[in-house]
């Protein structure tokens, strides 16, 4: 069994490093559907497992001098509270074991159909922003929809670890549309690696992570998201991101069926 989590993890490492997103989406139904992990100790693993990839990965793009930290600073004030607040909330219900864990795989199920609906059509939600820039926000009201998406996203992370990624991404190319996509890509990380943390931290409190998954989880998920960097050049973007969509709505049609 171990070596297939490593196996597992490499597998999501790769299409991780192909396509940019997908690593909660795809590890947390994983470990619930194939290993028969409860959805919450899936997600208080897989939160772990975020917070150290994207730690890493925050490193590296602000090097590059691809992070908006103005904009990780007001995600940050409505994501953390949030994530406090849920855990608090998960914690406080966690005797109604049962329809908890029906609430986390519904929540999974909810938040990779937004994944999809990311990767689909952000693009074309980018042009038409961009092409009606009377409708963009600006001053006190972006700063306010930012805390407010932050808060959002940080309550759905908490409780499915899933929408940090391509969701988030979506939200930011929406609301900051000429930001480039290197410094989409660097603030959405950088926002996630407190909030994965603090959400990890809630999960570890409420004993909900599982360690030696978690390890062997990173055994191969580091080799996959480097091969999987090194080879995106080489495959098609489009045809990529179809296939993850069509990856996803199948998991979400097993989540929820």
């Amino acid at each position: 069994m171990t070596v297939t989590y490593v196996l597992s993890g490499f597998a999501v490492g790769l299409l991780v490093g192909l396509t940019g997103v997908g690593g909660g989406s795809l590890m947390t139904p994983l470990l619930t559907l194939m290993f028969g992990v409860s959805p919450t100790v899936a997600v208080g693993t897989d939160l772990a497992f975020a917070s150290t990839t994207k730690a890493v990965g925050t490193l590296a793009h602000r090097v590059r001098g691809t992070v908006r930290w103005d904009v990780v600073r007001h995600l940050c004030l409505g994501a953390l509270p949030a994530a406090l607040a849920t855990t608090l909330a998960l914690k406080y219900f966690g005797q109604l074991d049962k329809e908890i864990g029906k609430i986390i795989r519904y929540s999974i199920a909810g938040s990779v159909l937004l994944t999809v609906f990311a990767l689909l059509f952000r693009g074309r939600m980018q042009a038409w922003v961009l092409a009606h820039p009377e409708k963009q926000l600006q001053g006190r009201g972006l700063a306010a929809a930012t805390i407010i998406i932050g808060a959002v996203l940080g309550a759905l992370v908490t409780i499915s670890s899933i929408g940090a990624g391509a969701v988030g991404a979506t939200l930011l190319v929406l609301l900051y549309p000429r930001l480039s996509p290197a410094e989409i890509a660097g603030t959405d990380i950088a926002y996630a690696v407190p909030l994965t943390a603090i959400a990890a931290a809630g999960h570890w409190w409420l004993g909900s992570i599982n360690w030696m998954l978690l390890a062997t989880l990173l055994l191969g998920s580091v080799p996959g998201i480097t091969i999987g960097s090194l080879a995106a050049r080489a495959m098609p973007e489009k045809f990529m991101r179809a296939l993850l969509a069509a990856t996803l709505t199948a998991v979400a049609a097993k989540l929820v069926f």
